[in-house]
């Protein structure tokens, strides 16, 4: 069996206090797994700069000027985490035989990448990196990463628990993934609905090497949100449901006012009135807004519109191609 050619797709947004800590681990641990056997020499890491507003790219540039391990391309503007991530996986189908992609701050155990490859050795076109513990977040980050995870699975959204974007994909795998259209998207969702065989490697999260998050709890929000547009429907049918419950609890009421009525004992009063409009305003509002959502995500999905543009390479398209 030929050794696969390994692309190690590292998303980066205003990283460069982070890059240059980060960038030898990864090039060492390419070398690592080059030494041992598990992959071809012509190997790479694909850094996909997302619209960076510092000096990211630049040291990109210089990197992949020195060093032909390194390559880049850079987005003609930011277009999030997942997007960008999207490029990268996209891009390096043209040259590679395996992917994994893996954050640029230093978080996740790099060396994890070892039983990665082994079990894609073995037969497994999708590894999870899956953390085996949360002992290193804040009390807030921890919570409410679990409350994401169970949102996601009460939704309906198969996810695989305290998994990132940490993962190994075969090339079959990306291109099955090459099929998938939306614009809205959420890979974490999106990966095990390719199928085929899979499996997970479980390790400790580090802090980040420098500089700060680029995933405050608004993101966290935005990302839960585009999962659960995009993957699920549940919500519509939960205020559906919701909507019978109401018009129940509605018809009820108009008999017990009628039977009051017709007692003689109804008193004019303007609180249980209120209290009622309000409560029924309210269920309106919440429904539309929910329908609302999936109007809006269908609204961009029908647009067709790229998901990223690709602004710049520190290769041609012949070497690409070539590869």
């Amino acid at each position: 069996m030929n050794k696969p050619t390994l692309c190690i797709v590292i998303p980066c947004y205003n990283e460069e206090e982070v890059l240059p800590l980060t960038a030898p681990r990864f090039k060492e641990e390419l070398e690592h797994l080059q030494s041992l056997g598990y992959v071809a020499d012509d190997s790479h890491i694909l850094f996909v700069n997302d619209g960076s507003s510092d000096a990211t790219w630049s040291i990109i540039q210089s990197m992949s000027a020195q060093d032909g391990t390194f390559r880049g391309i850079s987005l003609s503007r930011n277009r999030g985490h997942q997007n960008a991530l999207l490029a990268g996986l996209m891009e390096c189908r043209a040259f590679c035989d395996v992917s994994i992609s893996i954050d640029c701050d230093g978080q996740d155990d790099i060396s994890a990448m070892d039983e990665m490859v082994r079990a894609y050795l073995d037969g497994c076109d999708v590894v999870y990196g899956v953390r085996s513990s949360r002992e290193t977040d804040t009390f807030f980050k921890r919570t409410s990463a679990q409350a994401f995870y169970k949102l996601m699975s009460s939704m309906g959204v198969e996810t695989v628990y305290n998994h990132a974007d940490y993962r190994l994909l075969s090339r079959r795998v990306l291109d099955e993934l090459a099929n998938f259209k939306e614009v809205n998207l959420f890979l974490r969702g999106m990966v095990p609905l390719v199928g085929f065989k899979s499996t997970s490697v479980y390790y400790e999260r580090h802090e980040r090497v420098a500089g700060h998050s680029h995933y405050p709890l608004s993101k966290m929000l935005a990302l839960a949100m585009n999962g659960i547009t995009s993957l699920s429907v549940k919500p519509i049918r939960l205020i559906t449901a919701l909507g019978f419950i109401v018009s129940f609890i509605s018809f009820i009421g108009v008999i017990w006012a009628i039977v009051v009525s017709i007692m003689g004992n109804s008193v004019a009063g303007w609180a249980s009135m209120v209290s009622i409009v309000c409560f029924i305003g309210g269920i309106q509002l919440l429904g539309i807004g929910i329908v609302g959502e999936y109007v809006g995500r269908i609204y961009l999905e029908s647009k067709h519109r790229p998901r990223f543009i690709i602004g710049e390479r520190t290769y041609d398209e012949g070497e690409r191609a070539e590869d």
